[in-house]
């Protein structure tokens, strides 16, 4: 199927934003953050040269979606594409409570069945509206630095030993959001770009993640960037 590509709407969280670390402006202890001009969406529409609608906020969830949709009803009619990018921050902890209380329940900020829910509606409603939804899959997660990053002043061991002892346990729930995503492109029929075998791929894919443990740097977003170019050469 050819045609000409000319516009994409996109949806997420802070890695479609293109958020990173800024390295050189972080505190001693602390991390900062800036929006690079060299995150995957933006060196997309120039590699493209297309225009892209990026509605992606800091801390976003699927839930977020959904309400920012109605919001863009007529540009979502117009895109060739509306590209989706959830589940990380879905997937998320509030980490101080957790440290606070490490033998209660604790439940993620989207529990899977409602990430599933919420996914298809965002799905079905751009499919309603004539536009081609398209997924992409969760970057990797390096669980070290997640760890380090997200007990930064709280109760580190009360925090592990909710994880069960291992911080991989963190790396496998974040796993788990990604294969619902790959799962519900599957059954919705619609495409879900693998943006993370280009990071596994790498010896040490680490290298490519910020300080944080979650965020691409650079260097990971020019490996989503290419990820994307590949499917949209099958359209073209």
């Amino acid at each position: 199927m050819n045609f000409e590509l000319r516009n994409v709407c996109a949806f997420g969280d802070s890695v479609m934003k293109g958020i990173v670390v800024d390295e050189e402006n972080s505190p001693a202890g602390g991390l900062k953050y800036k929006i690079s001009n060299m995150g995957f969406a933006a060196r997309c529409r120039r590699q493209l040269d297309i225009e892209v609608e990026n509605f992606a906020r800091f801390g976003g969830v699927v839930s977020h979606g959904i309400k920012l949709l109605g919001r863009y009803v007529e540009k979502i009619r117009k895109a060739d594409f509306v590209l989706f990018e959830y589940g990380g921050n879905d997937c998320d902890y509030n980490w101080k409570a957790i440290a606070e209380s490490p033998d209660e329940e604790h439940l993620p900020n989207t529990p899977i069945p409602q990430f599933v829910s919420d996914y298809s509606a965002l799905i079905d409603n751009v499919k309603s509206l004539g536009s081609k939804p398209v997924l992409l899959s969760l970057p990797v997660l390096e669980p070290n630095r997640f760890f380090n990053h997200v007990t930064r002043g709280i109760n580190s061991d009360n925090v592990l030993r909710w994880l069960g002892g291992s911080v991989l346990s963190i790396d496998r729930w974040h796993e788990r959001y990604n294969m619902e995503i790959f799962r519900l492109g599957a059954q919705k029929r619609v495409p879900v770009i693998d943006i993370t075998s280009v990071f596994l791929e790498k010896k040490d894919f680490s290298d490519y993640i910020c300080e944080d443990g979650i965020h691409p740097n650079e260097k990971g977003h020019a490996l989503i960037e290419g990820a994307i170019l590949d499917f949209v050469g099958q359209y073209r």
